[in-house]
């Protein structure tokens, strides 16, 4: 059965994520977002980060936004355990897929709590 974690921004839950993909090397996850309500989208997030000051990329015409560090942006396995990681953003538009990326998640936590994407990368001789 795969992970499901829990993504909060603040103490809000906004949805979850299996963390599908993976940069092994570099300690990143990233995954699609299933949000738990239809208010998280472009002008949401937008709002969010004008109203606290974080950087962010946008094309308003497409409705598509990428983040730069969200310091409240969270994400929990099963247990309550953070996955942290030195940045966690969201990037997507609302006529596509949000995804959630943390970055720089260290060694051992990272073979230990994501062992597949791990093995897959040094399966595959890319190392």
């Amino acid at each position: 059965m795969d992970k499901v974690y829990d993504i909060l921004l603040g103490n809000i839950k906004i949805g979850t994520t299996g963390f599908e993909n993976a940069d092994p090397p570099m300690g990143v996850v990233l995954g699609k977002i299933s949000f738990i309500a239809d208010t998280f989208d472009y002008s949401f997030f937008r709002d969010y980060c004008v109203n606290n000051g974080i950087s962010f990329q946008e094309d308003s015409e497409l409705k598509l936004i990428a983040t730069n560090e969200i310091p409240d942006l969270h994400v929990f396995d099963a247990s309550g355990r953070e996955i942290k990681g030195l940045a966690a953003t969201i990037s997507g538009m609302d006529d596509d897929e949000y995804l959630i990326t943390v970055e720089g998640i260290p060694y051992p936590f990272y073979e230990e709590e994501f062992p597949h994407h791990f093995k897959a990368y040094f399966k595959t001789g890319t190392n």
